[in-house]
């Protein structure tokens, strides 16, 4: 144990009971505000079994809080950090300060290892405004519009810290509603086109020459799989970290979602997005990719993707979203093929492209014109808007027409 260490719980043990619970109470209320489920019922079993085993022993007092305020696996690493900081940390303010900085640029790899949601929750709450300022805010209100509305159109590489925060938290809210396509397996059904006989003659057994009733069988319907392929080049730096919050909650909503990053190298991220906790999955991302913000390669992730993956993930009528501005450091070279063995191997393919934003957009960049043709849809990816038009776009059913391009005489 550290010298703060000892110190800290040495000045702890000094503490009158009423000092202890209530440092115990303030340290839940911190546990709450960072998102962790633990109500006042969880303040009282926490202050008991901190009675139960005493402050001496620092791994005591750590696992008897842990034991009644941890209700899941992966909220361990957040109540880790949590209590490190409130007990012990003499550094705290600069993690906080560190933490709420904006990672705009740089690697992945640099992002601070104290999650800003919980540096957010220790820092004092705002002041309340006086009564004017709020009749004020009050009036102005009715001559202005929805913020929110504001947040809609604009621009994920123009927005400020406070928008940056605001619609991360909107993104975990959108979901992509995919129209369940039908599949070879059957089920007993009311109606249907084929006769289910062993049912029929099942129900005729016993029926005393009686006509019985047919029974029948229909398709079953599922969702087929999404595959989602995202370009974490330094030309969508931007979009990319936005992105991720956005994918994490759609992989945590469906069992079929499979994610993967190309830059110069391919790299499912599926597992890391997989766990619940927002940040940790985030920074599990960092540490498993090693080559963000650094140049593009798409002819060949996607040559390493047609056969390496395409066979385990692009069955049962898969469909593929492609996140990717189409510059390509190899000129489109090998782009063409790859992207046509991409496009039939899958039910579905959409391209998402941040330059869509631009209204004099033209398809001139050599990888763009080798990829257009094989897509089904390309569409804009730059704000909320475009990402809720998306999820309209994926309810409908797939209306398989690829445009081609005409081909050089």
């Amino acid at each position: 144990m550290s010298g703060s260490q000892s110190s800290a719980l040495a000045f702890l043990a000094q503490l009158p009971r009423g000092k202890v619970a209530e440092n115990v109470l303030h340290f839940v209320r911190m546990l709450r505000a960072a998102g962790l489920p633990v109500g006042p019922a969880k303040v009282i079993d926490a202050i008991a079994a901190v009675e139960a085993v005493g402050i001496e022993n620092r791994s005591d007092f750590r696992e008897a809080l842990a034991a009644v305020l941890i209700s899941r696996h992966e909220q361990q690493p957040l109540f880790e950090q949590a209590f490190d900081l409130y007990w012990r940390n003499p550094r705290l303010l600069e993690k906080m300060l560190a933490a709420l900085l904006p990672k705009v640029q740089g690697r992945a790899g640099d992002t601070a290892e104290l999650p800003a949601r919980l540096a957010q929750a220790m820092l004092p709450p705002p002041r309340p405004r006086d009564e004017t300022a709020l009749d004020e805010t009050a009036l102005d209100a009715a001559f202005s519009f929805s913020a929110r509305e504001v947040l809609q159109k604009k621009d994920f590489a123009t927005m400020s810290v406070e928008e940056y925060a605001e619609v991360k938290a909107l993104l975990r809210r959108i979901r992509l509603p995919l129209p369940e396509m039908p599949v070879r397996r059957t089920v007993a059904s009311a109606r249907g086109r084929s006769i289910d006989m062993r049912a029929t003659l099942r129900r005729s057994v016993g029926a005393a020459g009686t006509l019985a009733p047919l029974r029948f069988r229909a398709h079953r319907r599922r969702t087929p799989p999404l595959v989602v392929l995202c370009d974490i080049s330094g030309s969508m730096d931007r979009y990319a970290r936005m992105l991720l919050h956005f994918l994490h909650a759609i992989t945590n909503e469906g069992h079929r979602v499979q994610v993967l990053t190309f830059g110069t190298r391919l790299t499912n991220i599926t597992r890391h997005l997989r766990h619940r906790d927002v940040d940790v999955a985030l920074s599990q991302v960092a540490a498993a990719v090693d080559d963000w913000a650094g140049g593009t390669r798409i002819g060949s992730c996607l040559a390493e993707f047609n056969c390496r993956w395409s066979r385990r993930l692009l069955g049962q009528s898969a469909v593929v979203l492609l996140i990717s501005d189409g510059l390509d450091a190899d000129a489109g070279d090998g782009l063409a093929f790859e992207a046509e063995r991409l496009s039939k191997s899958c039910a579905r393919l959409v391209w998402l492209n941040p330059l869509l934003r631009y209204a004099g957009f033209e398809a001139r960049p050599a990888g763009i014109r080798a990829l257009l043709p094989w897509v089904d849809d390309f569409l804009p990816v730059h704000n909320l808007e475009s990402l809720t038009h998306l999820a309209k776009v994926l309810g409908r059913e797939p209306a398989r027409e690829v445009h081609r391009l005409p081909q050089a005489a």
